[in-house]
């Protein structure tokens, strides 16, 4: 069989110009757009992600320590008041490309929308099996557990476009999450008061920019982060016996929490400047460069929902009914196992194992793009 001739290996000379001067020949292409090599991750935000994630997990093991230990439901009631508003925050400012293209729409269905149904689906029978409650129903509009998140992170997204066009959208975003703290008649469906309670958070980091996050993380932010953080423990101390947890979690109306409507508009203004403080002092203390819990950053969702299997489990199996986890030698061993549990989960074995539920590719469930197929043409 002869060689393959090669197209590109000789050029046959070009003729002189009439000048006699050599003529130019056409400038070559310049490359394409896919051959740039792929933008490198932000270390920052990889360890502000794993940072977050990591107190998630403590709060879900402090929460059976809170009625025996008043240190234990400040430190409950610290976390809960940023940690979520600090994922939430992160997942906007990373949402800011967001344009309802087909190919982030792709990504938005098989990211978000497939590991919702398949959680969802997964966490009913585990609550059917393990928590010995055979006829909780299947519905995928009453998230159970840890996945409103994904539904609403599904929500902001699918909005992203519309908050970018609106000329005040933080302050819109919370006349909404005031409307639905004094509105008990939205009900349980796709968790619509987390989704329109947390939702100013999510607006928030898509109205944020580089310089934003560089000025919190400024010496001097540091600095003012500890008495803030101090004064906040305090605070929590104080108001653990008097304060119902309940608000920081969103999903419940004023009426609902037994309150009166009014108060929802003043809970809801007053948390979310509390919130906000706090992320930007968690944000003052998270390192920017490289460290070895940097790789675990990219898989803080995988750690979110495998984990949920265990701080349920822990219930059902009535793991806290053990003398010794209600000391303070046992508190601190069930924050150490906690942070160790997450942190594997975080792991890029972890995440290789369940990409197929968490990233598919389904490609069999989408048209292809058509200026894809013209290229490879």
């Amino acid at each position: 069989m002869s060689e393959p001739v090669q197209l590109t290996a000789h050029r046959a000379p070009l003729p002189a110009q009439r000048d006699g001067t050599a003529p130019s020949r056409p400038a070559a292409p310049a490359p394409a757009a896919a051959d740039k090599p792929a933008k490198a991750r932000d270390a920052f935000f990889d360890n502000a992600k794993y940072l977050a994630i990591v107190l998630v997990a403590m709060g879900h093991a402090w929460e059976p320590m809170r009625g025996d230990s008043r240190a234990a439901s400040a430190l409950y009631i610290t976390v809960y008041a940023f940690h979520m508003p600090a994922f939430i925050v992160i997942s906007g400012y990373f949402s800011r490309s967001f344009d309802a293209s087909p190919g982030r729409l792709k990504r938005l269905i098989t990211g978000v929308a497939v590991p919702y149904v398949v959680f969802e689906v997964a966490y009913t029978l585990f609550k059917r099996t393990a928590g010995d409650d055979p006829d909780y129903p299947f519905s995928l509009l009453d998230p159970w557990y840890l996945t409103w998140f994904l539904i609403a992170l599904f929500v902001w997204r699918l909005s992203t476009p519309l908050w970018k066009v609106i000329r005040w959208p933080l302050p819109v975003s919370l006349a909404v999450a005031v409307l639905a703290s004094v509105s008990p008649d939205i009900g349980d469906d796709l968790d619509l008061q987390r989704v329109l309670q947390f939702l100013p958070f999510f607006v928030l980091g898509l109205c944020l920019k580089p310089e934003h996050f560089r000025l919190v993380r400024r010496k001097e932010a540091r600095l003012l982060a500890l008495p803030v953080f101090a004064a906040v423990l305090v605070f929590a101390y104080w108001a653990a016996p008097r304060m119902n947890a309940a608000w920081f979690y969103r999903r419940d109306s004023a009426q609902e929490l037994a309150a009166p409507g009014w108060t929802g508009a003043v809970m809801t203004l007053a948390m979310f400047g509390c919130s906000v403080v706090l992320v930007a002092c968690f944000l003052a203390w998270v390192p920017g460069r490289k460290l070895w819990v940097t790789a675990l950053g990219a898989g803080t969702l995988y750690g979110y929902l495998l984990h949920g299997f265990l701080a349920k489990g822990s219930r059902f199996w009535d793991w806290y009914d053990a003398a010794w986890i209600h000391t303070p030698l046992g508190e601190i061993a069930v924050t150490l196992i906690a942070m160790s549990i997450i942190t594997v989960l975080c792991t890029p074995p972890v995440q290789r194992m369940f990409r197929f539920v968490m990233e598919p590719k389904m490609e069999w469930a989408f048209k292809r793009d058509a200026a894809e197929v013209a290229r490879q043409r």
